[in-house]
């Protein structure tokens, strides 16, 4: 069975460790002298060093190392994905660009133009994180002031004109959302792969969506039991409908050579997590089933990184040390590599995966990690003691 690994790209800036709460790579802090992208040269002026530059060397670190593409996010606080993605592919060769998207902020039929265009001009690189949002100021960010299930019905509608429009010439649909007359694509378009899929989202509305379109699941990584029994749900909503649905993790590591290296990585990092950063992640509005679910395994007011410690190897502080879901995996090479056989054991078929700073986490994964996959977690175990 073949498992799909991908990288994320920081598009908000980076730290460059886990031990501190700075964005000091990237031009959303302000320029200093341990800075870069920019940096500042010999005569102090900044070096031209664009943060570009920098995720060009994060796309092809990760590229090197094998992993097969890497997942844009797109916040209020990021450079926007459909900017990023022809940037970087022609910075690489065969890494795959993960736009993550909201359908109901681009209409689909201009979006499956641009899409095949893209695909035109990378080689068929291209594929989609499709979110629906979490509710709350961050969806008001965007204008856009949909219900949740609305959402989700919107979504699903406008997958229905996406894939329509794709399919051939005069294309017509009604929906409640949408409404499309004789659309389709140019024939040379129209002949360019149809994007993969990766749909998120934990409620029973985004269930019910992601089992009629996507290719793949995707979910923030959960305690154990609890993503089986997601996984296991949306594969079998999935078969009744006659597809087969494959499924996906989102998770961060800190993979170090021994299981102490990785743990004292942790505690310097929660050590210096300030009150102002507790307070900014404490009972932010959101209507999403997910953050709710991430919001439960981090209580705020932990005073030990220990309190923090969900399962073995599972720690739910991680957005206390970075923006961003709180549970990941922490441990020896071996340790991780086990922690993420068992979720394949457990029905995951891909993973995006992510460190602190990204650039540096992209080679260490990828040349210490990666590598030991494919044994069972009980041999890894045994070869790590």
């Amino acid at each position: 069975m073949s498992i799909d690994f991908y990288w994320r790209l920081p598009t908000h800036g980076c730290h460059s460790s886990i031990h501190r709460g700075s964005y000091d790579r990237g031009d959303w802090s302000p320029p200093g002298p341990h800075n870069i992208a920019p940096g500042f040269g010999r005569d102090q002026e900044e070096d031209g060093f664009a943060y570009i530059d920098h995720l060009a060397e994060i796309a092809k670190a990760a590229e090197s190392v094998g992993f097969l593409g890497g997942l844009i996010p797109s916040f209020p606080n990021t450079d926007d994905p459909w900017v990023i993605s022809p940037l970087l592919a022609r910075e690489t060769k065969s890494f795959r660009f993960m736009i993550a998207f909201q359908p109901g902020f681009g209409n689909p039929v201009h979006t499956a133009r641009a899409t095949a265009s893209l695909q035109r001009a990378t080689g068929g690189r291209t594929l989609f994180n499709i979110i629906t949002g979490g509710g709350g100021p961050a969806q008001l960010w965007w204008g856009d002031s949909f219900a949740h299930d609305d959402r989700y019905g919107r979504t699903s509608e406008w997958l229905d004109v996406f894939r329509g429009v794709w399919s051939g010439e005069g294309f017509s649909y009604r929906g409640r959302f949408y409404q499309v007359d004789g659309a389709g694509l140019p024939a040379l378009l129209r002949e360019e792969e149809f994007p993969e899929l990766w749909f998120s989202g934990s409620s029973e509305a985004a269930l019910q969506v992601a089992s009629k379109h996507a290719d793949y699941y995707l979910s923030w990584l959960e305690p154990f039991d609890q993503l089986t029994d997601k996984f296991a749900k949306v594969k079998e909503r999935t078969a009744a409908l006659g597809g087969e649905q494959k499924c996906a993790v989102r998770v961060d590591l800190v993979a170090r050579p021994t299981e102490e290296e990785a743990w004292r990585d942790i505690r310097i990092g929660f050590e210096n997590v300030t009150d102002a950063t507790r307070n900014q992640w404490r009972g932010q509005a959101t209507d999403s089933v997910g953050a709710a679910r991430q919001a439960a395994l981090r209580p705020t007011e932990a005073r030990r990184y220990e309190d923090l410690i969900v399962a073995p190897n599972l720690w739910g502080g991680f957005n206390l040390l970075r923006g961003g879901p709180a549970l990941g995996i922490v441990g020896s090479y071996e340790q991780c590599a086990a922690r993420l056989d068992e979720l394949i054991q457990r029905g995951a078929d891909g993973f995006i995966l992510a460190g602190t700073p990204h650039l540096e986490e992209a080679w260490r994964i990828g040349e210490e990690v990666l590598p030991l996959l494919g044994r069972n977690a009980s041999s890894l175990l045994q070869a790590a003691e």
